[in-house]
This record gives C-alpha cells, structure tokens and sequence, in this order.
C-alpha cells in the first residue's frame, strides 16, 4: 500500500514502512519514534491536551511512543517552517561555542 507520509522531525519519507505503523517503528533518517502524537492526525497544539479526539487518553510527552489506540498517522505531521526554526537555533548554538 503506497502513502505519503513524512517524518514529523526531519521529513524524511516514510514510505518504505508499511502501515500501520508499529509502536517502534522509527524515522530511518533522524531515528525519531513514529507512533507518538505529532505524528497523528488527532494533534492539535491549538486545543487542550493538543488531542482533537474526546476519547483519548491523555499522553504528556506528545514526541513519546504511546498506546493510543485513537493513532492514525497524518501526511500533514511535518511542517517545514518548525524544521528550519530547530536547524537556525542549532546553527546559532554551533556558532556561540565553535562547534562546526
């Protein structure tokens, strides 16, 4: 079955993995955990608990494999903008201490 999902971290593909993703299924590019919640279609930063489904269990750590049984994965999870906010604070630390 072929989708279009991408990495919530780094947006990498992730259409070598079949679905439905496994609880320990991981990034192959940056090794992130994919059945976690930023990777869901449910997640919402806008709304409590960051879950648009009533039902779900609330989980904490929204970058943390969980048991949810509401996860689907959603080919949105990867926002471009977020990526190139994490790579310019990383850059600006390699700059302050020297690090390349």
């Amino acid at each position: 079955m072929s989708h279009n999902l991408a990495c919530f971290r780094c947006g990498a593909s992730l259409s070598a993995l079949s679905l439905p993703l496994s609880r320990r299924d991981q990034c192959p590019e940056c090794t992130a955990d994919l059945h976690v919640c930023k990777m869901c279609i449910y997640f919402d930063p806008s709304v409590p608990r960051k879950c648009r489904e009533d039902g779900a269990e609330d989980v904490t750590e929204k970058e943390r494999p969980n048991f949810c049984d509401w996860f689907k994965p959603s080919d949105r999870a990867f926002d471009p903008n977020r990526k190139s906010e994490s790579d310019a604070a990383k850059d600006a630390l390699a700059d302050l201490f020297g690090d390349d």
